[in-house]
């Protein structure tokens, strides 16, 4: 995946190096957004949450895609002017890195997926407005950036995804990911359990704080109003303050979105969407809808002790990152409009 250049004209990009040459003829017929495709191959459990309806190879290598963006997402609602959440193409760029390297690349059911990093961009003035029925967006996949195991085994990819509606190209997202066994995967969480900087506190935050084993004691922590940070509700708050200090701290763990299946550690999606509502906070409410963004994980954020996030937002841009256990866990930046 070759990375794109946030603010440049949306174009689409050469075949990638290492994609893998079609097997079969790809079907002439247009694509189908008749019914999702299994909710296992995106790692989802709410049928209701699947974006992908079809995937399939595409002429001159690669894959095309088909999703379907609901109208009236209960997580992430329209804007002022109708758009949908730029959300939703992270959303559908993850649904894509598990269903292609499971269907087409040999990915046991059983690894467990790593994101190592990703980037969107989009033009507003291109992007589908959330009308009656489903935004019908059509997907170009490119793979590159294939690592092999010793067996022979796909164990990472880069994907670059473009993205078409009525015809016009309005956004593109890419990143990587790597795939694990459940042992390899047991193993680095047993690692970082172990690890001695998990014991180390950020001496920035009241010890109380850091010692507490799941949610910030509600008489301590000050949470967002939903309309500053540009939710529906206040169960879509990820985010909490104490004093000054912004804390990754779910309101509603039971999230029909963001908790729809159980992981041992903060899901990616959530790091996002806190840095968005943190971009939020800190521009007092003039920052909600980036139009661009990169986000690079260096380490699992853990439930607990909440881990911190450091929002700095300069005209246009917010450069944002996560501290855990006196480690910096994600960083990367939020560009708009």
């Amino acid at each position: 995946m070759n990375a794109s250049v946030e603010g440049a004209p949306l174009v689409e990009g050469a075949p990638v190096a290492g994609a893998p040459a079609p097997a079969v003829r790809p079907a002439a017929r247009p694509l189908s957004w008749s019914r999702t495709v299994a909710r296992e191959m995106v790692h989802r459990d709410s049928v209701a949450e699947v974006l992908l309806t079809e995937v399939r190879r595409a002429a001159g290598g690669g894959f095309e895609a088909a999703a379907s963006w609901p109208r009236s997402h209960p997580t992430f609602p329209r804007g002022g002017t109708g758009l949908h959440s730029p959300l939703m193409i992270v959303e559908t760029l993850r649904q894509l890195g598990i269903y292609v390297p499971l269907r087409y690349f040999g990915v046991a059911p059983s690894a467990r997926l790593i994101i190592t990093d990703l980037h969107f961009e989009t033009d507003p003035a291109a992007e589908p407005r959330a009308r009656s029925g489903a935004s019908r967006v059509s997907c170009r996949v490119r793979v590159g950036g294939l690592r092999h195991g010793p067996d022979g085994e796909v164990t990472g990819l880069r994907l670059d995804v473009s993205y078409r509606a009525d015809g016009l190209l309005f956004a593109r997202s890419g990143g990587g990911a790597r795939f694990l066994t459940p042992e390899q995967y047991d193993a680095v969480r047993a690692d970082a359990v172990r690890a001695p900087s998990a014991a180390r506190t950020d001496t920035v935050l009241r010890a109380d704080m850091l010692r507490a084993p799941a949610a910030v004691p509600p008489d301590a922590a000050v949470r967002p109003d939903a309309r500053l940070i540009g939710v529906a509700g206040p169960h879509d708050t990820m985010i909490a303050a104490v004093g000054t200090t912004l804390l990754v701290e779910p309101a509603d763990l039971s999230h029909p979105y963001f908790f729809d299946h159980p992981t041992d550690h903060l899901p990616g999606m959530i790091v996002l969407e806190a840095a968005r509502q943190a971009a939020a906070v800190e521009s007092g409410g003039r920052l909600l809808r980036p139009t661009a963004g990169r986000l690079k994980t260096a380490r699992f954020i853990e439930y607990a002790p909440p881990a911190r996030v450091l929002c700095v937002p300069h005209h246009a841009t917010c450069v944002f990152r996560f501290l855990q256990g006196g480690e910096q866990k994600a960083f990367g930046v939020l560009r708009y409009q």
